[in-house]
């Protein structure tokens, strides 16, 4: 962290660049994101993650799959406002581990939201999720007339 200062032993400080008009200055200014926006990027979890998607269509239906492994149905929350369909999930985890003489708290937080803009050929009303084996699929089954009609044969008159 040479981007910090240099600080001799009898504690003054030289300044590399950066303001600092005191010791409570310098200590304000080290977790400053705008100072040191690679120390913090790089060393600390942002929680934030978007799951891997998979569309896919059948003759009646398009698919959303969603690899989200570890997690249970109830950690997602499925919206539909205005054909944009949108997926998100919040998990909060903490874990305590008491000892003799000490006591030591983890925690986590993950987050993700996925927003999908649906054609207007989807029976909204229709719309079906499951969640099995870490994968959420969500069913949007087409409208009648946005089904593909089978092949025929017209005979002419």
């Amino acid at each position: 962290m040479s981007s910090l200062m240099n600080v001799s032993k009898n504690g003054d400080h030289k300044n590399t660049g950066l303001s600092h008009r005191g010791w409570s200055n310098w200590i304000d200014d080290l977790f400053n994101v705008d100072t040191f926006p690679t120390v913090l990027s790089n060393n600390f979890n942002t929680g934030i993650s978007l799951p891997k998607v998979n569309i896919r269509e059948t003759k009646d239906d398009y698919f959303v799959d969603m690899a989200v492994p570890g997690m249970k149905k109830e950690d997602f929350n499925i919206d539909l406002d205005n054909d944009v369909l949108s997926i998100s999930s919040e998990k909060k985890v903490e874990n305590e581990n008491t000892e003799d003489s000490f006591t030591r708290k983890e925690f986590g937080y993950a987050s993700f939201r996925r927003t999908f803009t649906l054609p207007d050929s989807i029976e909204d009303s229709k719309i079906k999720a499951k969640y099995e084996d870490g994968i959420l699929s969500i069913q949007l089954p087409k409208r009648e007339e946005a089904k593909q009609k089978p092949a025929r044969t017209i005979k002419i008159s």
